[in-house]
């Protein structure tokens, strides 16, 4: 790689780390191994980098080599470490403030969801993506896409019932 695309590949990931870091742990709800995969991640775009910034939109190539990498973590249970740290304080969470009120709630019910189902979740409404731009980074057809976000949503909405349900008896 020669200097000037070095420093192309420089400013590129400097300007798209937290973002990245940011949908890397919603699709695994773990810190560390979302680091884990923005690492593997960014030595992929730096050894393909020609091709990457060829690509006609490089966000969403980049958010597809994200999400291919945590969906081969999840299918490599072997290689795989277990957190057993707890999420950090609220005040050392590098995400946004979101409008739902309770967040941990929803990351809890997020993470109960099958990977590929998260997958679609994560990618249509947090990283706010088409049908056509989540089909294409996962390699499915635009159909499964449409009825895995409806099934997605439904589960979580069946999960939150549940949820609100329990939490009102311990109240």
């Amino acid at each position: 790689m020669n200097r000037a695309d070095e420093d192309e590949y420089r400013q590129f990931v400097a300007a798209r780390l937290e973002p990245l870091r940011r949908t890397a742990y919603l699709l695994c709800r773990d810190w560390h191994t979302a680091d884990d995969l923005v690492s593997i991640t960014i030595g992929k775009l730096y050894r393909h980098w020609r091709r990457v910034r060829a690509a006609e939109n490089v966000d969403a190539y980049v958010r597809g080599v994200l999400t291919h990498a945590w969906l081969d973590e999840r299918r490599r249970p072997w290689r795989r470490e277990r957190s057993t740290d707890e999420v950090p304080e609220q005040a050392d969470l590098v995400m946004p403030e979101p409008s739902l009120a309770d967040r941990e709630m929803l990351l809890d019910l997020l993470g109960q969801l099958p990977p590929r189902r998260r997958a679609v979740i994560v990618l249509r409404f947090y990283c706010d993506l088409s049908v056509e731009e989540t089909a294409g980074i996962l390699g499915i057809s635009t159909g499964t896409v449409k009825s895995q976000a409806a099934r997605g949503l439904a589960a979580l909405r069946l999960l939150m019932t549940g949820a609100q349900s329990a939490r009102g008896e311990l109240s």
